[in-house]
C-alpha cells in the first residue's frame, strides 16, 4: 500500500488516515507532497495520485481511495484485527458519529486555528463561532469519555481518536485551555493522551525535522 499525504506540519487531513494506517501495523510506503508550492506544481503532483486533486489518497494495488474518512473505513475493513472501530455496535455508531462530525464540521476552528506543527506556539483571536466549536468538541469528548470510561473516546483507540488528534494539536498550540471552557480534568487529560501516542509522536517528529 501507498499513502499520499501533504506536508506533515500542516495537513491535518493527511494525519488522520496515516495514524489509522500506522495502527494496523501493515507495511506501506509514504509519498509526501509539499503543499503551498506554486499552485500548478502542487496540483499537478497531487493529480498524479488522487483523482480529486486533494490529499490524502491511499493506493492498494489498482484501487485508489481519496477521502480521509473513506480511507479509514477501508483500513478498518481490510484489517479487522486492528480494531480501528469498536466491536460493540453502539460504541461503533457513536465513534462513527464523532468522526463524521469532525470530518464535516468545525469550520471556524479549522480556519482560525490552522495546524502548524513547525511553529507550535500560535496566537489567534477566537471568534464566537470558534469558541462554539471548542465548547461542542469538549462537550462531545466529555460525553463519550464518561460513557466509555476512557482512556479514549469509546474505550480503546479508534478512528474517532485519529480524527480528533489534530484538534488536540490546535488546543495545545493555540493555548486553548479546556478548563477555561468548563471541561473536566479527564477531558484535558484525554487531549494530552492523544498527543502522546507513539503514532502521533512519530508524525510530529517528522513534521518538525
Amino acid at each position: 500500500m501507498e499513502i499520499i499525504i501533504g506536508t506533515k506540519a500542516w495537513s491535518s487531513w493527511s494525519m488522520r488516515p496515516w495514524l489509522a494506517l500506522k495502527r494496523t501495523g501493515a507495511p506501506f510506503t509514504e509519498t509526501l507532497i509539499q503543499l503551498r508550492q506554486e499552485n500548478e506544481r502542487s496540483a499537478a503532483q497531487i493529480l498524479a495520485h488522487s483523482p480529486s486533486g486533494l490529499v490524502p489518497a491511499l493506493k492498494d494495488g489498482d484501487v485508489t481511495i481519496w477521502d480521509s474518512l473513506a480511507i479509514c473505513e477501508y483500513l478498518a475493513e481490510k484489517f479487522p484485527q486492528a480494531a480501528l472501530w469498536p466491536a460493540d455496535p453502539v460504541d461503533r455508531a457513536l465513534a462513527r458519529s464523532a468522526a463524521a462530525e469532525m470530518h464535516s464540521g468545525f469550520a471556524a476552528l479549522r480556519s482560525e486555528c490552522p495546524m502548524a506543527l513547525d511553529a507550535p506556539s500560535q496566537t489567534a483571536e477566537l471568534s464566537e463561532a470558534t469558541l462554539q466549536n471548542v465548547r461542542r468538541i469538549l462537550g462531545l469528548w466529555s460525553q463519550l469519555l464518561t460513557r466509555s470510561g476512557g482512556p479514549f473516546l469509546v474505550g480503546g483507540w479508534s478512528i474517532a481518536d485519529a480524527f480528533y488528534t489534530p484538534v488536540a494539536v490546535r488546543l495545545r498550540d493555540y493555548g486553548i485551555q479546556p478548563a477555561d471552557h468548563g471541561a473536566s480534568d479527564a477531558v484535558a487529560a484525554y487531549g494530552a493522551r492523544l498527543l502522546n501516542t507513539a503514532e502521533f509522536l512519530e508524525w510530529e517528529k517528522a513534521a518538525r525535522s
